[in-house]
């Protein structure tokens, strides 16, 4: 019996998540993908190339260091098709 990933969560590294594994996730075709970020740089680039299969769906700030400009970022990304 072959597995269905109805969700992904992933929290890359500052330096964003690798292409090797956003072609993975492309091509799981996985319905939801949310994507926890500390780097908008780098969550601006891969939201970018997921953007063909993927369309953000949500976005919320969450400030968990108050008193510095660190912020993390949720995206909810459901599939387009």
């Amino acid at each position: 019996q072959k597995a269905h990933i109805d969700v992904l969560i992933m929290d890359p590294p500052r330096k964003g998540s690798t292409i090797t594994f956003l072609n993975a996730i492309k091509s799981l075709k996985i319905p939801r993908v949310v994507y926890i970020s500390c780097n908008p740089i780098t969550l601006a680039r891969d939201i970018k190339f997921l953007s063909d299969v993927y369309m953000v769906e949500k976005i919320s700030p969450v400030d968990m260091f108050p008193f510095t400009y660190h912020i993390e970022t949720i995206v909810m990304l459901k599939s387009k098709n």
